[in-house]
């Protein structure tokens, strides 16, 4: 069974930055196109971000210019840098292979912006 470990969340002012990675145990980590999910209180899971074998990135409009996914295929492991953070980027964030996950999540990392 696939295991991911996200971390990196914490609680963050408006306008400010964090760094989220995600380590991922699976075969042949680099030939899958990785994203960044997250999911607010009340609401559907979203996928925000998407990185392809071939380092090819995507983003939700609402993150575009904000957030940066990139990944190192070394150490199975990708990352969400998250600058210029808004309150409504509150979510626990998970990573999974997009757009068809793995069929297991980790426990996801909490971000939260308040003032």
């Amino acid at each position: 069974q696939v295991q991911l470990v996200e971390s990196g969340g914490g609680l963050v002012q408006p306008g400010g930055s964090l760094r989220l990675s995600c380590e991922v145990s699976v075969r042949f980590f680099s030939l899958y196109t990785m994203g960044w999910y997250r999911q607010a209180p009340g609401k559907q899971r979203e996928l925000v971000a998407t990185i392809t074998r071939g380092g090819t990135t995507n983003y939700e409009d609402s993150v575009k210019g904000r957030f940066t996914i990139s990944r190192d295929n070394a150490k199975n492991t990708v990352y969400l840098q998250m600058n210029r953070l808004k309150p409504e980027d509150t979510a626990l964030y998970y990573c999974n292979a997009a757009p068809n996950n793995f069929g297991s999540w980790g426990q996801g990392t909490q971000v939260t912006v308040s003032s």
